[in-house]
């Protein structure tokens, strides 16, 4: 025989053939897999995003705020009515006072001397009224039996009425006096705290001069320079949230000054703070009142807008299909921010899709997948 064969030689040969088969087989196929896996243009291979949508509206409304001042409901500088030099000062700044309470006085040497004399004055008229009296009465019946003439009749009778409107103008005088006495001491005109005290012992006061600044306890105002276009929407009885030390208050508001500051070019709403609410007089207050401005436009967070040239303002729109969806360029236009939002309108069209974070690090045309989205707010 020109060949030989051994037994079991042609199944050990088909076995092997087919193990290679199959694993040239899983070879290829992985390779595929590997090739699909890394094709451009797959969605697995495309950068995840977070959109929002662009929801256009037909205005906004814009926070504005005002400032003013807290005030008492009460506050005055007081003074003497009658001039003197301060004699005692019976009060100190911060002090409470009670209506009627004195603050401070002058000295009244001269005037009890000229009070004195005053009085001396309407006992001596007092006296000669009196005497006068008698004389009269005695010559009553001597005039009428003709012992005396009528003329020496008639003067002694007016003689007395003269002394008469003399005891009424020494009276008067008298209590002038007693006024300017009274007047001397300065008293609080109603329950308040004293502010600054603006004059010292010894110095000679003029009526009307100040002395001391009150405050009246209680119930304090806020005071706030509001923008004449503004006051039009205030409507007085209606509560707003005012800001005080970085605290919301809800406070009514009375009354709008008709009159405008010609420096502000504002006029002043006036609001009543709440009782519990223990300000100091002359603290900040400010007030944020609701304006719809009307400007075709849509809200979009802050963190989707790019900043570009020229002070170009630019987001990236999503365009096509949940499989196959790149970005595009749009330019807008930011008309107003409010904390992390901004009002934009532009080239976008109501609805479009916007991705709302990361822009930085996304070109125009690039394949992207949603994994999240951000809700549009508005108003």
């Amino acid at each position: 025989m020109s060949s030989s064969s051994r037994p079991g030689s042609a199944p050990g040969t088909l076995l092997a053939i087919t193990a290679s088969v199959l694993i040239t087989g899983a070879i290829t196929t992985a390779m595929h897999a590997r090739v699909s896996e890394a094709e451009p243009g797959s969605k697995a291979n495309a950068m995840p995003v977070a959109s929002t949508h662009y929801r256009q509206q037909s205005g906004y409304q814009r926070q504005q705020e005002f400032l003013g001042l807290v005030q008492a409901a009460t506050r005055s500088q007081v003074g003497f009515e009658v001039p003197g030099a301060i004699n005692h000062i019976h009060v100190n700044e911060g002090q409470t006072v009670v209506a009627g309470q004195s603050l401070a006085s002058l000295d009244t040497q001269a005037l009890e001397a000229r009070r004195r004399a005053a009085a001396a004055r309407v006992e001596q008229v007092a006296a000669e009224l009196e005497l006068a009296k008698a004389r009269t009465e005695r010559q009553a019946p001597l005039k009428d039996s003709g012992a005396i003439s009528a003329q020496t009749f008639d003067d002694t009778r007016l003689a007395q009425k003269a002394l008469l409107s003399g005891l009424e103008s020494a009276r008067a005088q008298l209590r002038a006096l007693d006024i300017e006495l009274e007047k001397s001491v300065l008293r609080a005109p109603y329950a308040a705290r004293i502010g600054r005290r603006l004059l010292d012992r010894g110095a000679v006061t003029q009526p009307g001069t100040p002395v001391f600044t009150l405050i009246a306890s209680g119930r304090r105002e806020a005071h706030i320079g509001v923008a004449v276009e503004q006051a039009s929407f205030l409507e007085p009885g209606n509560r707003y949230t005012l800001n005080w030390r970085d605290t919301e208050v809800a406070a009514r508001l009375r009354a709008v000054r008709p009159d405008v500051n010609p420096i502000s070019m504002t006029t002043v709403a006036i609001f009543d703070l709440p009782e519990d609410i223990a300000a100091f007089d002359g603290e900040p207050v400010s007030v944020r009142i609701p304006r719809h401005v009307p400007s075709v436009g849509g809200w979009l967070p802050l963190s989707a807008l790019l900043e570009g040239e020229r002070g170009v303002w630019t987001v990236l729109a999503l365009q096509g299909d949940d499989a196959h969806t790149t970005t595009r360029r749009e330019v807008v236009e930011v008309l107003h921010v409010s904390g992390d939002r901004a009002y934009v309108h532009g080239t976008l069209s109501n609805g479009d899709r916007v991705i709302a974070d990361g822009i930085h690090r996304i070109a125009p045309g690039t394949l992207v997948r949603t994994d999240a989205t951000v809700a549009s707010t508005g108003n």
